[in-house]
């Protein structure tokens, strides 16, 4: 007869690997999406990377901010798209780009 070795399988009443065993109840709970609040500006005056970089630094040190990405249009209006935790103040978005150099074309797109 051959002696079993425990390799530390989960049974029905947990969820996960054995090392981080959850009980199966709060593995089944489900997590709120963190909230992200999104808002598109176009700014004008933007030709290459280091504009795209330099409002993308701007904009990005506003309090909440998550992520800022840009659809650079040299010699038009470039569509800066902004996700942040929190709403942010179109006077605040104006003024970091106007910090950066730039143009705030229209409030939102």
């Amino acid at each position: 007869m051959t002696d079993r070795i425990d390799l530390g399988l989960k049974d029905a009443t947990t969820a996960g690997c054995s090392c981080c065993a959850v009980p199966a109840s709060a593995a089944d709970t489900p997590v709120a999406a963190a909230s992200v609040v999104t808002e598109e500006v176009l700014v004008s005056g933007m030709t290459c990377a280091h504009c795209v970089s330099s409002v993308t630094e701007e904009l990005g040190g506003i309090e909440g901010m998550q992520t800022v990405s840009v659809d650079l249009h040299p010699g038009g209006a470039s569509r800066v798209t902004i996700n942040s935790s929190v709403p942010i103040s179109s006077s605040a978005v104006k003024a970091a780009v106007e910090e950066a150099g730039y143009t705030l074309a229209d409030t939102s797109v």
